[in-house]
């Protein structure tokens, strides 16, 4: 018997479907993984004319590469229709657990905070790998696990307070440790992980779980409670976090950890590892450092 996801993946197609008139509005998060991306991929010496974007939300990371680089548009792959219909075409509903790519049909598939919703995120990096052509480059910007630590916080003691336990409210996100070593699992050469921290002031608690819910950010979680939040416990998160997260100006802070990723599709002319023990020359004597223990 298959084990249920960390992630109900109806639901979060269910929020997302609700949030596409609203997520054009509150994409500020998005936007700046896309145009991170772009950045990124403009260092990068080399034309890329198959491109597919996972989880392409309303098509910011298609209309940002086609504002910035010439070619071909992008392949939008949203998890709703309502937002494919958004994208720029061409543009296909698909879920990031099972994509409907050809093997090495791509030389470039981009992602901007969609994979850290994935229950088997290995399995997505390993059918994206696959979709990429020999030397083709994969980039993704995903939720790390510092997002929204001030809302886990506050509700953790909230619901501890007036409930006299805790149920799950925010969703797990990446740490940015294991994201190397998944993009190796999944048979990526040269790859990348890091990440940035980005903060973000509300006007209290509940401004800011509005917008979250206007992204399309409702609790995802499988294991969570199916009854409305009560009202108390409600409330006393929101003076929680104005206790414990306001700034002199009264407004809160929100902290967003984007981890980006970057990997290859192996091919022979990349730079390979050298073999252990393959070395010429030790190391003190190229750094001209003397052999003496620390006092």
């Amino acid at each position: 018997m298959t084990s249920p996801g960390i992630f109900d993946r109806n639901q979060i197609s269910r929020a997302l479907a609700r949030a596409s008139g609203t997520l054009p509005a509150t994409d500020f998060l998005i936007r700046h993984a896309a145009e991170e991306l772009a950045d990124r991929l403009g260092g990068i010496r080399r034309e890329f004319s198959r491109v597919a974007d996972v989880g392409a939300h309303h098509g910011v990371v298609a209309r940002t590469l086609a504002a910035r680089f010439p070619g071909p548009a992008p392949l939008s792959l949203a998890p709703t229709l309502s937002l494919a219909k958004a994208c720029p075409k061409p543009a296909v509903v698909a879920d990031a657990e099972a994509l409907p790519l050809k093997q090495g049909a791509f030389d470039l598939v981009t992602s901007a905070l969609s994979l850290h919703f994935a229950n088997d995120l290995p399995g997505a990096l390993i059918q994206i790998r696959r979709a990429l052509r020999p030397d083709g480059l994969f980039l993704a910007a995903l939720l790390g696990g510092d997002t929204l630590i001030e809302l886990r916080q506050a509700f953790m003691q909230a619901e501890s307070e007036t409930a006299g336990g805790v149920s799950p409210r925010v969703f797990p996100t990446a740490d940015l440790r294991d994201m190397g070593g998944l993009l190796q699992r999944a048979g990526f050469a040269l790859p990348v992980a890091d990440s940035e921290q980005l903060t973000v002031t509300y006007a209290d608690a509940l401004a800011l779980m509005r917008d979250l819910k206007a992204m399309g950010a409702a609790n995802p979680l499988a294991a969570r409670s199916r009854r409305f939040m009560r009202r108390d416990t409600l409330f006393r998160a929101a003076a929680i976090y104005a206790e414990r997260f306001a700034g002199v100006d009264g407004r809160v802070r929100a902290t967003f950890e984007i981890i980006y990723l970057c990997g290859w599709s192996p091919h022979e002319s990349q730079q390979q590892p050298a073999k252990p023990g393959s070395a010429k020359a030790r190391l003190a004597d190229a750094l001209k450092a003397k052999e003496q223990g620390f006092r």
